[in-house]
């Protein structure tokens, strides 16, 4: 892990001329919003996708979520420290996927779930070395493709100021490895940000990356019950002008409610993303996650419809980027 970060760190000297050279054409931040490559804001709405556990899936859902009006895809990948490695041949098959069916990807690391909590985990620095040897396949792809550096990445014993440092070591690093992509940061404490964390430190991260170039994710859980809640955070991220997306959010968490209401109503009201967990495929105890039975996307759960076709839902307020028409 340490070996990583160092080495890749090491290559600060090259991310300075990569960095001074013409920027490609890719996803940006503006006065708090992501932009695309057409210059148009952005915002998400979709689905994720868990290509690490049910890979022969993958093709199939990106096009049914489309079909269901799905702008993005969330997708599961795996380093090989907990699940079966998702080659960079993999991920140059899912991103052709996602582009002919016109779906902006953004693609995790699932094996930092939890550090410091999960003994299985792994640090964000690990996910680095991962990073850089896909950096091949992702290079190019700047317009439709986000990088979010690992999924919930801290947990339980991990501090808030080493999530802040592990964040903002792994930004600098993956810059110096060339990546332009838009990155993406899962909030502390499981992505749900209870402590605060990433809402009081965000800013200060931001300013972290040569290339301004980040955007916030929050998972909207258990910790957002009342609307109250949700307000305050999205409100908060919308106040500072820091780009945020909700990146998880379901109807109840394990036997929890959560206010899918409030998220869907904010989400729209201030130009939020959101996408929901997930396709399907989850365990038992979270089967009602859910958002179609057998990965058939004929068979809509409760969850499903309400996500597709309810008030505030995908098919009422996704639009597409045109990035995948050349802008015309």
């Amino acid at each position: 892990m340490g070996r990583a970060v160092r080495t890749l760190a090491a290559s600060l000297g090259l991310a300075s001329a990569l960095l001074a050279s013409p920027a490609l054409a890719g996803f940006s931040v503006r006065d708090g919003r992501l932009i695309d490559a057409c210059g148009e804001p952005f915002v998400a709405r979709g689905v994720n996708i868990p290509h690490a556990w049910k890979p022969g899936a993958t093709g199939r859902s990106i096009r049914e979520t489309a079909a269901l009006g799905s702008n993005t895809v969330r997708v599961v990948l795996s380093d090989g420290t907990r699940w079966r490695r998702t080659s960079p041949a993999a991920v140059r098959r899912i991103l052709a996927q996602a582009r002919r069916a016109r779906q902006v990807v953004i693609l995790e690391v699932h094996d930092t779930t939890g550090y410091g909590l999960e003994p299985k985990a792994a640090h964000i620095g690990a996910a680095l070395a991962y990073w850089a040897r896909l950096e091949p396949v992702l290079r190019g792809r700047e317009d439709f493709v986000l990088v979010n550096i690992g999924n919930e990445p801290t947990a339980g014993t991990t501090t808030p100021e080493q999530w802040f440092e592990a964040h903002r070591t792994a930004i600098v690093a993956l810059r110096a490895l060339g990546l332009r992509h838009t990155l993406v940061i899962d909030a502390h404490d499981y992505g749900q940000d209870r402590s605060g964390t990433m809402r009081d430190r965000a800013a200060e991260l931001f300013a972290a990356d040569p290339q301004r170039n980040l955007v916030f994710d929050v998972h909207m859980y258990e910790a957002y019950g009342q609307a109250r809640d949700v307000e305050r955070y999205l409100q908060a991220f919308a106040t500072a002008r820091l780009p945020l997306i909700v990146g998880e959010f379901g109807p109840d968490h394990r036997g929890e409610p959560v206010d899918e209401d409030a998220i869907f109503r904010l989400s729209t009201a201030l130009g939020v993303g959101y996408l929901a967990w997930s396709w399907s495929g989850n365990a038992p105890e979270v089967a009602d996650l859910d958002l179609v039975e057998g990965f058939d996307g004929r068979r809509l759960t409760p969850w499903g419809e309400r996500f597709f076709n309810g008030a505030g839902g995908v098919r009422e307020t996704a639009r597409r980027s045109r990035v995948f028409a050349g802008c015309r």
